[in-house]
């Protein structure tokens, strides 16, 4: 079992549920859906600098999850990066994603809890409410 997280520049706010269906076509290998951005770039370089890529560390410390976290190799194209990490990492990977991403300016999709998150620390927007003079 992994623990998963998608990050990707936020041009648009997206609900929950939106996150979700994007999230799944990136899964799909559908990276054409989103734009490229060079945050995307930057954010993925200084998360490599800190734990590698696990198709580029030695045999021997693969299981050295201080190390590499990664479950398996990162899914990643100039738009996004997806990020399996091992369970038991699940913590750390997520508070370290979550400020890279906002030190980066990017969105995070937790498909576990199926919420994003943005750079300014808001989640999915509420659902539009129509101002009270507008229900007569």
């Amino acid at each position: 079992m992994s623990f998963d997280l998608g990050v990707w520049y936020p041009h648009d706010r997206l609900t929950d549920k939106e996150a979700g269906l994007l999230y799944a076509r990136l899964c799909e290998d559908e990276a054409c859906q989103i734009e490229p951005h060079a945050s995307v770039d930057a954010f993925y370089t200084e998360l490599t600098a800190k734990h590698p890529e696990i198709d580029t560390i030695p045999d021997d410390l693969v299981d050295d999850h201080d190390l590499c976290p990664w479950s398996c190799a990162l899914d990643r194209s100039p738009g996004h990066v997806i990020m399996p990490s091992v369970w038991s990492k699940a913590d750390y990977v997520s508070v370290f994603v979550h400020s890279l991403a906002r030190k980066h300016g990017l969105a995070v999709y937790d498909p576990q809890a199926d919420r994003i998150t943005y750079p300014d620390g808001n989640t999915s927007p509420t659902e539009t409410r129509r101002p009270w003079w507008r229900f007569w």
